[in-house]
């Protein structure tokens, strides 16, 4: 006579019989917990629009000289601009005081001032509204219980970083205020890498909560494409710093000629400084020919990227990254070409800047979407 209990299912995991190790996958997030969370990504993307958009802002800042406009630094009253005659006067002083306008400007009229004054207040501005952009729903969601702990200490962070962001801008600002008719570039490369680093990890988080991590992929093909994505990323990064040394130096003025400069592939001036690592960072010619030849290899490794995962089956959001992320390296290739070729026209150059964190974020999404278990090889052959 059977008992009772021997009909009680067993309390061992049952295992499929022939199940592959690779087609085994983690569990993503549940549904009711990705649902939670999905306005916070939302928030976050949205943080990442105002970002590039300061991005562009201070591109057209630095293109029309507007930079050393507002001399102090007032990160809560400055928040109001001149309002009468006597204020803007008042300001007006300030910038007939230092280097620049006596170098550049003594003949500028208090119109003009006026026309440079808005793009540094404006780029201040757009700052502080990002601020409070970030501040205002991460406190609320922090105190409705939206934030899980795990996420809480690196949206704090991010917040952290913003605001240190904003005192750097003040040092860069600072440097060409006394004895410099321009901003050092070392400033303004730290103050743009420092802005890059905040968004793409923004972007991240958002992504994380968008898509939740899956199994890794086990097929040397995905980790090969994988690790290729990744190598992407740190080349665009490479290639924005040189390009923030470009914009400092301003070489984009300088050897107006492409593919070749002054006759050949490598200038005959490349590296005149002492020590030469030197001239990387100081000597107009040598970092506008580094930003070139990075630009080139990263043009490069992206399309080898992209013609080897055409090979491969891809889930939709990974193959749309690819792509976009070929077809805006191949812009911003030629964005750079023709800022070069045109001597630096304001649209197009604003335009690069923009281009440039458009590949980042391609660059960062294509590497985030790439983590995916469903990244299924064609073929069970490595290559």
């Amino acid at each position: 006579m059977r008992r009772f209990w021997d009909d009680r299912p067993s309390l061992e995991p049952v295992k499929p019989p022939h199940a592959p190790v690779s087609s085994i996958a983690f569990p993503a997030a549940p549904p009711r917990r990705a649902a939670a969370e999905r306005p916070i990504a939302y928030w976050l993307l949205a943080c990442c629009a105002m970002s590039l958009l300061m991005v562009v802002i201070g591109g057209i800042t630095r293109l029309t000289e507007s930079g050393l406009s507002i001399t102090e630094w007032r990160p809560v009253i400055g928040i109001v601009p001149p309002l009468g005659q006597e204020q803007w006067q008042a300001e007006f002083d300030k910038y007939k005081a230092i280097p620049q306008y006596r170098a550049l400007h003594p003949d500028m009229s208090l119109g003009e001032f006026k026309r440079i004054f808005f793009w540094e207040y404006l780029h201040r501005l757009w700052g502080r509204l990002i601020g409070i952009a970030f501040a205002v729903p991460f406190a609320y969601f922090l105190a409705r219980g939206r934030i899980p702990w795990r996420l809480a200490p690196r949206l704090a962070g991010l917040f952290v970083l913003g605001a240190l962001q904003g005192a750097l801008g003040w040092y860069m600002v600072e440097s060409g205020l006394s004895e410099r008719i321009e901003v050092s570039q070392y400033r303004l490369a730290a103050h743009l890498v420092a802005a890059v680093i905040i968004y793409a990890a923004m972007l991240w988080v958002a992504l994380d909560l968008l898509w939740p991590r899956g199994a890794p992929a086990l097929d040397r093909r995905q980790v090969r494409l994988r690790r290729g994505a990744g190598a992407v990323l740190g080349l665009v990064f490479l290639t924005l710093i040189a390009g923030a040394f470009v914009a400092g130096l301003r070489a984009g003025y300088l050897d107006n000629t492409f593919p070749l400069m002054e006759g050949s592939f490598v200038p005959p001036g490349y590296a005149p400084l002492a020590p030469w690592w030197r001239s990387w960072f100081e000597d107009p010619t040598t970092a506008q020919f580094d930003h070139r030849l990075l630009a080139e290899i990263t043009w490069a490794v992206v399309a080898a990227l992209w013609l080897y995962s055409l090979r491969l089956r891809l889930p939709g959001r990974a193959r749309v990254a690819l792509h976009a992320l070929a077809a805006l390296a191949t812009l911003q290739a030629g964005l750079g070409i023709a800022t070069l070729l045109l001597v630096v026209p304001l649209p197009l150059a604003v335009a690069h800047q923009a281009g440039a964190l458009l590949l980042v974020t391609a660059a960062v999404v294509a590497r985030h979407a790439l983590r995916s278990p469903r990244v299924d090889a064609v073929a069970p052959q490595a290559l």
